[in-house]
């Protein structure tokens, strides 16, 4: 699952096997090129409803004007017609639309940064110990690039060994 400090509280986390990042896909002939661009009062940003990503821009950027729609395919629609300004997404999501919408553009960075990786219940050190053992031999065995590939996610990052969710 995805790591953040709320779920901490309740389960440990072994080690990451799969970085996230959530950037923008901008539209096309838009002039902004930089995540911190994306800032600007007035830009019109579509974030999905019920994901991470619909309601984060704005608390973090205050000057943005949020557009919650109900999936990437509203917030493709917008784009093309020239509601929004930009998506937030998953940089994989991002990725695949980038064939969808001739001319857009993923910006380079992100929003948001975490991490996914196996939850234990708290205070279970043998098995916290054990699937970070497995994803770290996974890791560098290649079979998590391979598990990701398999699955379409070709552009997924991989988080070193090592690094501690």
């Amino acid at each position: 699952m995805p790591v953040d400090d709320d779920r901490k509280k309740i389960v440990d986390f072994g080690a990451p096997y799969h970085l996230l990042q959530s950037t923008y896909l901008v539209a096309p002939g838009s002039v902004i090129k930089t995540v911190a661009e994306v800032n600007r009062a007035g830009v019109r940003i579509a974030g999905v409803d019920g994901t991470r990503h619909s309601g984060l821009p704005p608390r973090r950027r205050p000057t943005l004007r949020p557009v919650t729609v109900k999936d990437p395919d509203t917030a493709v629609s917008m784009m093309r017609k020239g509601e929004v300004d930009a998506i937030a997404l998953s940089r994989e999501t991002i990725v695949g639309l980038l064939d969808i919408v001739p001319g857009s553009r993923a910006l380079d960075g992100g929003f948001l940064n975490s991490t996914t990786a196996i939850a234990v219940p708290k205070n279970k050190p043998a098995a916290l110990a054990a699937v970070t053992d497995f994803i770290e031999e996974a890791k560098a065995s290649g079979l998590v690039r391979h598990a990701l590939d398999a699955m379409g996610m070709t552009t997924s990052q991989i988080p070193p060994i090592g690094m501690k969710a």
